[in-house]
């Protein structure tokens, strides 16, 4: 696996190290022993996939409070999304920046989530397919949310919004829940 760390300290973009032959080729996507000496965190609690009837859908922005706060691999196996990521580490220097990756089928490229970060992506193909290694069982106690169109975070979707669900669509604004999610994601 390549590792490339982005811009959000500990969110990294991995691509495949193919080893390709004329029957095609074999890669790894995921070796504990890698993902540690990157100094991630690597547990899967849970395995998930999502299938997304419509471009333009978004599902997001999502993310778990500590101590039930999860990491997130994301990899699109068919068609392709935009991956965004938003730091949510109040003592980050980074707080509240975002940083946005294409995932798709030929690209085969996935994204490390860290802990405290929301998540969310855009279907920018329809029946567009992902999947996500979960660092942390989902707990419905513990879950909150970002507007995907959030002003003060400034996410450009690259499609109009075709689809978003009910629960998305009720997040409340930033302003709003900033001083709790502020307290409740620090780091203890």
């Amino acid at each position: 696996m390549i590792f490339t760390e982005t811009k959000l300290k500990g969110a990294f973009i991995i691509d495949l190290d193919r080893k390709e032959d004329p029957r095609g080729f074999f890669a790894r996507a995921f070796c504990q022993e890698e993902f540690r000496a990157h100094g991630l965190k690597a547990l899967i609690a849970q395995a998930n996939v999502a299938y997304n009837r419509k471009k333009g859908t978004i599902r997001g922005m999502h993310f778990q409070y500590p101590p039930a706060a999860e990491t997130k691999l994301v990899r699109c196996t068919r068609g392709a999304i935009l991956d965004i990521i938003v730091d949510l580490r109040p003592e980050s220097a980074t707080y509240l920046q975002h940083v946005a990756v294409e995932l798709n089928e030929a690209n085969q490229r996935a994204l490390y989530v860290p802990e405290r970060f929301a998540h969310g992506y855009q279907a920018l193909r329809d029946e567009t397919d992902t999947s996500y290694q979960v660092g942390e069982f989902y707990a419905p106690s513990a879950e909150g949310g970002l507007m995907y169109n959030e002003p003060r975070l400034g996410l450009n979707w690259p499609l109009p919004v075709s689809v978003v669900s009910d629960k998305d669509s009720k997040f409340q604004p930033l302003d709003q829940i900033e001083d709790e999610l502020k307290r409740r994601m620090h780091k203890a």
